[in-house]
């Protein structure tokens, strides 16, 4: 049995438009200090919890990125926010850029199921790549968003949120990548058809790395390499990295998994993969040695990447379930897994969600 810890959310700030629990949608986790930021995948709010004295996290407070960035769609449409990062005072957010294919209701025709699996839709906010300055009161030890604010240690300088543009359904990433040899044949495919779909984010001073729930080719999971670079009015553009592109591509040979969550750990990044499709099987953490020194574009086979250990997955009656989303880091030896639509086993209460501690290397 894993040890777990309870997250603990307010009843006030807890539910979407549509009546959904943000515990029902964990998508991503990251530790800073003693504040869990989360975020669920169907709202437009990033998540604070603060560390009790019993071990739990609490305090919930609600973070609306309408405030801080300009979304694209303003009537309050999903994000789907899939993975943050933090670095430089700046928190990282990234949108999952994927397509979604309704799905058939049961209770309709069998006619209007059919028509129902042949619609694919684009929400707008979902193409998000961005930046949104936080900082942490020394005073009480919490972090907090800013939309602008001097930066805490240079004077005169200003950190000011901002994002990558592009049109109304794309930004300048998927316009990239929709000439790029790789990737192009799968940006009209849906994210869970192996389409292009992002899950995972690190940053590490001027470098993000986006990784890719899919495509998978032939087993290898895609890590996409860029440099965010801010022009005079806070547009963020991406700077040139070869003679070629403004992005570098990394193939990581995880045997058919896609990533769901990046973290950096000294020059290491780890990974949590696992199916790219919408079905249940293993999900790992590996650690991606020595990423951080390397330069260029890399080609890591299965061997060269450590395989830390698996992590639960619904199965049998709670097929559908439990489904690994963020990762955050709690010490060396230590990290702390939120579930997308947990079991009720992991349900505590009406507002309240336990989320498990696993040690690397069992």
């Amino acid at each position: 049995m894993n040890d777990q810890i309870k997250l603990c959310f307010s009843p006030d700030l807890s539910l979407n438009a549509e009546g959904k629990h943000v515990r029902e949608g964990l998508s991503t986790a990251m530790l800073l200090g003693d504040n869990l930021w989360l975020s669920c995948d169907e709202r437009t709010t990033i998540e604070r919890l603060t560390r009790l004295p019993d071990g739990s996290f609490g305090k919930h407070h609600s973070f609306d990125v309408h405030a801080y960035l300009d979304l694209p769609a303003q009537d309050n449409s999903e994000i789907d926010i899939e993975a943050m990062g933090m670095d430089d005072h700046y928190l990282w957010l990234v949108g999952s850029h994927s397509l979604k294919r309704k799905k058939p209701k049961r209770h309709d025709s069998v006619t209007k199921q059919i028509k129902s699996l042949a619609k694919v839709r684009s929400d707008p906010n979902r193409y998000l790549l961005a930046r949104i300055p936080v900082l942490q009161d020394r005073a009480i030890g919490e972090y907090t968003l800013y939309k602008e604010v001097e930066h805490p240690d240079q004077p005169g300088k200003v950190l000011r949120a901002g994002q990558v543009r592009g049109g109304k359904t794309s930004n300048l990433l998927t316009e990239l990548m929709g000439q790029d040899e790789h990737i192009a044949p799968f940006m009209n495919i849906p994210g869970k058809d192996n389409g292009f779909d992002i899950e995972g984010l690190a940053a590490h001073g001027s470098r993000l790395f986006i990784g890719l729930r899919g495509p998978v080719l032939r087993g290898w999971a895609i890590v996409l390499e860029v440099e965010p670079e801010e022009d005079e009015t806070g547009i963020l553009h991406l700077k040139q990295l070869t003679n070629e592109k403004p992005y570098r591509k990394h193939f990581l040979n995880l045997r058919g998994k896609g990533i769901r969550e990046l973290r950096i750990s000294g020059n290491d990044i780890y990974l949590l993969a696992g199916p790219t499709m919408d079905l249940d099987g293993v999900i790992a953490i590996y650690r991606w040695p020595d990423a951080l020194s390397k330069q260029g574009e890399q080609v890591v086979h299965n061997k060269e990447l450590e395989r830390l250990r698996e992590v639960p997955h619904g199965t049998g009656e709670n097929t559908g379930k439990d489904k690994a989303e963020g990762l955050a880091i709690l010490d060396d030896q230590r990290v702390l897994v939120v579930f997308d639509s947990p079991t009720d086993a992991r349900v505590v209460g009406e507002n309240d969600v336990q989320a498990d501690v696993l040690r690397l290397g069992e």
